[in-house]
Order: C-alpha cells, then sequence, then structure tokens
C-alpha cells in the first residue's frame, strides 16, 4: 500500500509541477508541496481528481470566484481556495 501511496504522490506533484503555463506550474506545485504530505489516503485521490481540471476553471475558481459545479464538489477545492502564495 505504501508504494502505491508513494506512486500517487509522485503523480500528484507531476501534474502539478507541469501544466502548460508558468503561472499554474507555480500555483499547483506550491499548494501541493505544502499539503502532499498531511493529505490522508482519500484526499490524494480528490487532490488527483482536482488536478484533471483545465487551468482556466482552477485560475477562474481561485482568483475570480467563478464557481464551477464539478469544482464544487471535490474536497480539496475548498482548501485550495484557501491558500495564499
Amino acid at each position: 500500500m505504501t508504494e502505491k501511496l508513494e506512486i500517487l504522490k509522485k503523480r500528484i506533484i507531476y501534474r502539478a509541477s507541469y501544466r502548460g503555463t508558468k503561472e499554474m506550474d507555480i500555483l499547483l506545485s506550491s499548494f501541493v508541496k505544502k499539503y502532499i504530505e498531511i493529505l490522508n489516503h482519500e484526499q490524494l485521490f480528490e487532490l488527483e481528481k482536482f488536478l484533471k481540471f483545465e487551468d482556466e476553471i482552477i485560475i477562474n475558481y481561485y482568483n475570480l470566484d467563478v464557481t464551477n459545479q464539478d469544482i464544487e464538489k471535490n474536497k480539496i477545492s475548498k482548501i485550495f481556495k484557501q491558500f495564499k502564495l
């Protein structure tokens, strides 16, 4: 189980760090680095789902309070919304 969890964490770190735009790379990789070691197994899977949202949806949610029904269902989105660089 521990090995699978470590693979999941590496996958999350990679996905957060290589988004396509430098701004999103910085924002999401900083968020992941801060929380990845304190999230439980379920929360890590939620984080992985969260990172599958398009950059535009995530940045609009973070900066402009544009809500998306799917992003609101994700438990990690609330933690992310409160995150400050």
